[in-house]
């Protein structure tokens, strides 16, 4: 009886929402800042996998030919995370899709330092298919925030949630040499210092939405959208004359090129700098740069993608990618000048990319879909960035950091075309 007399009262609450305007508007803040607050602390989480985790296996497993594995795995993790989250969150809303992930993400980094203490090659591969889970709720956060947005919110809604990431990405690499004291103080490997932090950060993360993230905005979006059919109301949530199909083909296409290229060039930085000499603070630094650039961009992203458009931005992106291919190819081996612009480059691009993808998948899908076909979306991303961390190592290992940079600029700059042609105002 009070389960019913529970799920009863939860229901009327969602309704109140559907009958004023106001309190939606109200919510939509509320969901902005309730996401915000988890993005700071998933990106401190996300940032040390990044940073550390081609290393780990570098040093575990003895050869560069493996140090795309960990980028790979938890990426691959991610993919599987991914299409839960995004199924989970369809039928029982953010709150519990987003709040999970991100804690399944910190058991995830407990069990690295877990692989890195018994030296367990097995439990480090494991361990990082989990920890995907926080990569992939890290970037379906953005979709909780667009929720509620109306169309011309859509893309300024997606990079607010982003913008914030910035403070514990940024954060993260750059106390990789805190850590790394942090953790040789307690026993263990300093390398897995960064994951203490990931740990206590995607934990604190998936408390705060279970906490706070209601009501729910997928529900609430869900009930205002059947309302309106009920009154036969075109509803600002859903399509607005995109072709779905088109529109999230595109969409999705933007996003994977710009994760395959990314992946590729970051994943292999850090063991490229390794080699010729930088310390793990220079390699913090840079990657803090990008990992910078990945994010902070948003503050004005959104704004240009929903002003300029989405195909305009979308073919910005894969312009900014190949300067960076081409300047990470021609950066001199002690140069850190040139592979913080590199690799700041590689960022803007990637955050160009996904924000504009973005919005043509929200532009494309309603309430009704739009959750589960996100996940769906965010798989392929996630699959398409293991493969290129994987392949990105035995590209370097059999031929050169450049080639392979001149490689994913390349393939950056071959999406223009298709994007002319898959453009949904065609």
């Amino acid at each position: 009886m009070s389960l019913l007399s529970a799920a009863s009262k939860k229901q009327e609450n969602i309704q109140s929402y559907v009958d004023s305007p106001e309190k939606q508007r109200d919510l939509y803040r509320r969901t902005i800042s309730i996401v915000i607050i988890s993005q700071i602390f998933g990106g401190a989480g996300l940032a040390a996998g990044i940073t550390v985790g081609g290393l780990i296996a570098q040093d575990m497993m003895g050869s560069d030919k493996y140090s795309g594995v960990p980028t790979a795995l938890f990426t691959l993790g991610s993919a599987l995370a991914a299409l839960l989250i995004g199924r989970y969150s369809q039928n029982l809303g953010r709150r519990i899709g987003l709040g999970f992930g991100f804690i399944i993400g910190g058991i995830g980094a407990l069990g690295i330092i877990a692989a890195s203490v018994v030296d367990s090659i097995t439990l480090l591969l494991i361990a990082l298919l989990v920890y995907g889970a926080g990569t992939a709720t890290n970037l379906q956060a953005r979709y909780a925030a667009t929720d509620l947005a109306t169309p011309k919110q859509r893309a300024t809604a997606a990079s607010m949630a982003m913008v914030f990431t910035t403070i514990g990405a940024v954060a993260g690499p750059n106390l990789v040499g805190v850590m790394g004291n942090v953790a040789l103080i307690i026993g263990i490997p300093s390398l897995a210092g960064p994951f203490l932090l990931a740990a206590a950060a995607y934990i604190a993360a998936g408390i705060v939405l279970l906490l706070f993230l209601r009501p729910d905005p997928l529900l609430v979006a869900h009930a205002i959208a059947k309302h309106r059919e009920k009154l036969n109301i075109q509803s600002t949530m859903g399509n607005v004359g995109l072709s779905g199909k088109r529109g999230i083909t595109l969409g999705a296409l933007v996003m994977v090129v710009t994760q395959i290229v990314m992946v590729a060039i970051m994943t292999m930085t850090p063991v490229h700098m390794k080699h010729h000499g930088h310390g793990l603070g220079e390699v913090g630094l840079v990657i803090g740069f990008h990992i910078g650039a990945m994010y902070l961009p948003s503050l004005f992203t959104g704004l240009l993608v929903d002003k300029l458009g989405r195909i305009f931005m979308a073919i910005a992106s894969n312009i900014t990618l190949l300067l960076a291919g081409v300047v990470a190819a021609l950066a001199p081996e002690d140069s850190m000048v040139m592979l913080v612009i590199a690799l700041s480059l590689l960022g803007l691009g990637w955050n160009l990319g996904l924000i504009s993808g973005t919005a043509l998948i929200i532009d494309s899908t309603t309430a009704s879909n739009r959750a589960k076909m996100q996940g769906s979306v965010d798989v392929l991303i996630a699959l398409a960035g293991a493969s290129a961390g994987v392949l990105s190592g035995l590209v370097v290992a059999n031929s050169s950091y450049a080639v392979l940079s001149y490689t994913s600029g390349i393939l950056a700059l071959l999406l223009v075309p298709l994007i002319f042609w898959l453009r949904p105002n065609r």
